[in-house]
């Protein structure tokens, strides 16, 4: 609180630092007035913040014995600025400093609405879940969450919001007026504080520090969100199908699925989108993009996320453990997609022939079975294939490549299925089991000529007298007795 008696330490006006001790301060010690001219060059934000310290140093004074006649703060700011009375603000005299980091104010209530930033102090709290505030503006503006209350409206598309700067804020969005410019790199930004933290970008400077992990970050807000990280706490609920979010813009993200809503829109090719986040991610398929760059190899990436899971191929680390087996993933949807060997769960239904997948990408691959589609083709020989692991193995052929190299015998082969079936040889592993009669196979494939004898199957047949075999060795050996041929 802004004490009537306070010692401060204030400077003179030729520069002086001097002290300024016991002196009573009355209201129009602390007080701005403006003139209507002058008041109507203040934007919204300055205007909001103007009422918001006159208002806290009154009830500050009123605490302490301190009243207007007529106890009617709101008439008090329009009869001032009415009247007009050249204040401090118009003289820009700042005699209040705070001792700690240097910032100067022009009055004693601004100065100690500054120092809760060094003190940590919030004396606002909120009656209905504990919030506290340093100011009681922020208080207010906090309370109408609990209420639903939105007092300012935009005249242009009809939205409405809790406070005004968030109103003057989306206002932009109309306008795409942009008045705040850094002078680093000409950006243009819709608000100040946007600019401030955009800023932090040039100078690299992390200022807000995480208490339990050190962790460092650009903007409070951050802080704020990545503190959730440890608490667990996620306060923004969706109100359609519960799903909870710890950041406020993940949840708006998340809205839209239900509304369908995609207000982002690319300027090249008019796809749209629900996130500017996504938006952003786009355009760089149009400019190619790459500012996500590896530290350890070099290789750039247009996706952050993708930088990060591309890291783990350096360091090994693979976070996300399957809570069943321990198996442990690089990527969390290499998880999810894991989880359905234990629940047998396949969700994706081919609609051609009934067939069920637990995996997409099997999925798709799966298709081009009934359409035939080939896309990736090679580009020494011509030939197509349906799936791009299968291009790259073929690519091997012509250039003899074999990057498999086995640890025991130095064996090295073209494709990594075929080096793990090698190791077998070492091993003796036989992982393939009949489950008529219990006998182990290396291969799949002699798993699967051995089931032939238990179901008498005879896939082999010979195109000229029909007679038919269950390997394809067998057949081979028949066609003989027809052609005469004697190889051995």
């Amino acid at each position: 609180m802004c004490s009537v008696r306070c010692s401060l330490v204030r400077r003179g006006s030729s520069g002086e630092v001097c002290s300024h001790g016991m002196d009573a301060v009355t209201f129009n010690d602390v007080h701005v007035d403006f003139t209507s001219e002058e008041w109507t060059l203040l934007d919204p934000s300055q205007k909001g913040l103007y009422k918001d310290v006159m208002l806290e140093t009154y009830w500050n004074l009123t605490a302490i014995g301190y009243s207007l006649e007529d106890h009617n703060i709101e008439e008090h700011f329009q009869s001032s600025r009415r009247h007009g009375r050249p204040e401090r603000s118009h003289t820009e005299e700042k005699p209040y400093e705070d001792m700690k980091c240097g910032e100067a104010f022009a009055h004693c209530s601004s100065l100690r609405a500054h120092e809760r930033t060094h003190t940590g102090e919030k004396p606002y709290g909120c009656n209905q879940c504990d919030k506290a505030f340093a100011y009681h503006s922020s208080l207010r503006i906090h309370e109408r969450t609990h209420t639903g209350e939105k007092l300012y409206k935009c005249i242009q598309c009809g939205k409405a919001f809790s406070d005004q700067n968030t109103l003057q804020r989306h206002k932009r969005t109309h306008s795409e007026e942009k008045p705040c410019k850094c002078n680093q790199c000409g950006k243009a930004f819709a608000c100040h504080n946007i600019l401030q933290n955009h800023e932090r970008t040039h100078t690299g400077k992390k200022t807000y520090k995480c208490n339990k992990c050190d962790k460092a970050f650009t903007q409070r807000y951050y802080v704020r969100i990545h503190e959730r990280t440890h608490t667990g706490e996620k306060p923004y609920g969706c109100n359609q199908c519960g799903k909870s979010f710890a950041c406020l813009s993940s949840l708006r993200v998340h809205e839209r699925t239900h509304t369908r809503e995609k207000p982002y829109k690319c300027n090249q090719c008019s796809k749209d989108f629900a996130s500017q986040s996504h938006l952003k991610r786009h355009e760089r398929t149009h400019t190619g993009e790459k500012p996500y760059e590896c530290n350890q190899c070099g290789k750039a990436f247009s996706i952050q996320d993708t930088l990060r899971v591309h890291e783990r191929t350096h360091t090994g680390e693979k976070p996300f453990e399957c809570n069943q087996c321990g198996k442990t993933f690089k990527l969390h949807s290499q998880l999810r997609i894991h989880k359905r060997v234990h629940t047998g769960e396949k969700p994706h239904e081919c609609d051609q022939c009934g067939k069920t997948f637990a995996c997409p990408s099997s999925f798709q691959k799966h298709k081009r079975i009934h359409s035939g589609e080939k896309p990736y083709g090679c580009n020494q020989c011509d030939k197509a294939f349906a799936i791009h692991s299968r291009l790259r193995k073929h690519e091997r052929t012509h250039t003899g490549e074999k990057p498999f190299k086995c640890n025991q015998c130095g064996k090295t082969f073209s494709q990594s299925n075929s080096l793990q079936v090698h190791k077998r040889t070492h091993t003796g592993e036989k992982p393939y089991e009949c489950n008529q009669c219990g006998k182990a196979f290396p291969y799949d494939s002699s798993l699967r000529v051995h089931e032939r004898t238990h179901t008498g199957v005879k896939p082999y047949e010979c195109n000229q007298c029909g007679k038919a075999f269950g390997y394809h060795s067998h057949l081979q050996r028949h066609e003989r007795t027809h052609t005469g041929e004697k190889p051995y």
